[in-house]
């Protein structure tokens, strides 16, 4: 199907690979809680943001036990959707299910467990018998009462909708969907592409029913019809492997590239698109970041090295100074288990700049955005994007130029 899907127009791939797949379950409720959501919104015209957060899992077979997946906790697009927030922006966040959601992000990728910042107070002095209540911890009060009164504030006044997926097929339909029913929003919408989509899937018309075998076959199995041998998987690290068994050779079709297709397709006339390209090679970010700008006709890709994503980014865009980068300060950044300091300012160096040059965001950090351990770069990236947004708006709204 890909082959075919390459040598296709972009609308005739978009149905080939669509008419492939059941639309996701809770499509159709998912469709009406956000023309809801964003009924109300464009009524008050206030901007509108869909965050999308989290891995995409590839299934193996239809009815799944195994399936492919990719690395993502979806923090990024978590803790973005809360600067959004405070940007004033209404967040259509659409998310792996169980990643990590808006404010109870805190709390639960913390390491402690969420019930270390509970307490059970001691019972009335004339009723030893009874339970005291359940009190959070002293020493976090003021942190979860700030965390609390933003969650709140945003679920009472209708600005924050969390919408669920699992599989890469099901992130394409939704995002189709919405981008779709986003469309009287006009330029008041942007499209902040944070979830880490599969490249790679199985499509559905060779994908096995059942589970793939994972053992030896008995012998008065081994003609059933319904068990083909190109399904039986042996493990690798087996030592006596079964004589029957063979290992599992998983033959992957590239996604189908429908980035472009949001631009020119889905998305409200006017509106802006973002989305981010992560390497692991500094030598390859910005030529990577900068080819799929180019590719798919974004406003902005954000790109950012899995080693150091957590204290800078580059911004590539279409117009100048076309590459930018926002940094944390180094007394000022988070610590990480995965980062690594001496590749920060990497990939910009093999362009003959570096850390040694500090960005303008640098020098002037915003404040907020500061945590137990340091600065999130995400405090960063949002208020820069906010007003390229602006920008954006401007230029297409009649009148506001």
């Amino acid at each position: 199907m890909s082959a075919l899907l390459g040598d296709m127009e972009p609308a005739e791939a978009e149905s080939v690979y669509f008419n492939e797949y059941p639309p996701p379950k809770a499509l159709p409720k998912h469709e009406a809680l956000a023309r809801a959501f964003i009924d109300l919104h464009v009524a008050d015209n206030r901007r509108v943001v869909l965050v999308t957060s989290g891995g995409t899992t590839v299934p193996l077979e239809a009815q799944t036990v195994r399936f492919i997946d990719n690395f993502s906790a979806g923090t990024r697009g978590a803790t973005s959707a809360e600067y959004f927030l405070q940007e004033g922006y209404a967040v259509i966040f659409l998310h792996r299910q169980y990643s990590l959601l808006p404010y109870s992000r805190h709390y639960s990728h913390s390491t402690n467990c969420f019930l270390d910042f509970m307490d059970e107070a001691a019972p009335a002095a004339d009723s030893p018998n009874a339970h005291g209540s359940i009190q959070v911890r002293s020493e976090y009060q003021d942190e979860m009462r700030d965390v609390l009164r933003k969650y709140r504030y945003a679920k009472q006044n209708n600005r924050l909708l969390l919408l669920p997926f699992t599989t890469v097929a099901e992130y394409m339909f939704e995002l189709r969907s919405l981008a779709k029913l986003m469309r009287p929003l006009g330029p008041n919408a942007l499209f902040y592409l944070a979830a880490a989509v599969s490249d790679f899937f199985i499509p559905r018309h060779r994908m096995a029913e059942h589970k793939i075998q994972s053992s030896e076959i008995p012998a008065n199995l081994e003609n059933n019809s319904a068990l083909d041998s190109e399904e039986i998987y042996t493990g690798e690290n087996e030592t006596q492997p079964p004589k029957n068994s063979k290992k599992l050779v998983v033959n992957l079709d590239p996604v189908p590239k429908f980035l472009h297709r949001l631009v020119d397709g889905w998305a409200p006339e006017g509106s802006m698109v973002v989305s981010f390209k992560l390497e692991t090679d500094p030598s390859l970010l910005v030529y990577k970041a900068r080819t799929a700008l180019q590719r798919y006709s974004h406003h902005l890709v954000i790109g950012n090295l899995l080693s150091t994503r957590k204290w800078e980014v580059v911004f590539i865009t279409p117009d100048p100074p076309h590459e930018r980068w926002l940094r944390v300060p180094k007394a000022r950044r988070s610590k990480s288990i995965s980062g690594m300091e001496d590749q920060v300012g990497l990939a910009e160096i093999m362009k003959g700049k570096g850390e040694e040059h500090p960005s303008q965001m640098e020098e002037n950090p915003p404040p907020g955005g500061l945590d137990h351990d340091g600065i999130e770069i995400e405090s960063l990236i949002i208020p820069e994007l906010v007003k390229l947004h602006e920008k954006m708006i401007q230029k297409n709204t009649p009148g506001q130029q």
